[in-house]
């Protein structure tokens, strides 16, 4: 009698699954106008960590749902194919929907996408204990404007953000992100950019590291600012 193998199950593993609900319940939050904040077609957006330090920004012409799941699901992105931005980083989003663009000329759009994404890139620098997000292109510089009201999700579901947060799986992901984006680097001709987003994840993983060691040492942690 031939052995019987059963076949295996088609689908995402279900941390994966689960991690899709939550961001779908994320882009599906509405907004005071009473439309889903994913709905928006212009629109910048915001990645944090586990830590709640700000990690990427971008804007968006197409909406944010489908911007934002192009980076955080399997439709790739130039900063997740060239290890800038690691998905699994990824803790929670926040999103800033331009609901008043509709209908203007592109020019238009185009200057006002520009100004706030800068506004946004500012903020995230004033909050960031590195002053620098992963971002490799340099960001234009514009006149600050008034932001829209904003809406920020967790999309890591509450079961799995422990197993998701280990420091260890967080350093062993980053040390592995920094592997290969030293590696696209080595290999082409790159802008000085990306070579910040290098050191700039450097950073993160030492800091991350040292305050690992410092569990089990019993030592205190020098901050960037005290060094």
């Amino acid at each position: 009698m031939r052995p019987h193998f059963s076949m295996p199950r088609i689908g995402v593993p279900a941390d994966v699954a689960a991690i899709r609900l939550a961001l779908a319940a994320a882009l599906n939050i509405k907004c005071d106008n009473g439309r889903k904040v994913g709905d928006s077609k212009y629109g910048v957006y915001a990645f944090y960590d586990f830590d709640g330090e700000p990690i990427y920004v971008g804007q968006t012409t197409e909406k944010l749902r489908v911007r934002i799941r192009r980076h955080l699901t399997n439709h790739r992105t130039d900063a997740v194919a060239m290890n800038v931005l690691d998905p699994f980083e990824v803790y929670d989003i926040e999103m800033w929907p331009f609901w008043d663009m509709q209908g203007l000329p592109s020019p238009k759009i185009a200057k006002r996408l520009d100004a706030a994404e800068y506004t946004v890139f500012e903020k995230l620098l004033a909050a960031s204990t590195y002053t620098a997000v992963l971002n490799e292109k340099d960001m234009p510089k514009s006149a600050t404007v008034k932001l829209p009201s904003s809406v920020r999700a967790c999309i890591i579901p509450e079961e799995l953000r422990e197993s998701r947060k280990h420091p260890d799986v967080r350093i062993a992901r980053r040390a592995g992100t920094i592997a290969s984006l030293a590696k696209v680097i080595s290999e082409r001709d790159v802008s000085p950019g990306l070579r910040r987003t290098l050191h700039t994840q450097s950073r993160r993983l030492e800091r991350l590291a040292a305050i690992r060691y410092a569990e089990f040492a019993g030592d205190p942690v020098e901050t960037e600012s005290e060094e």
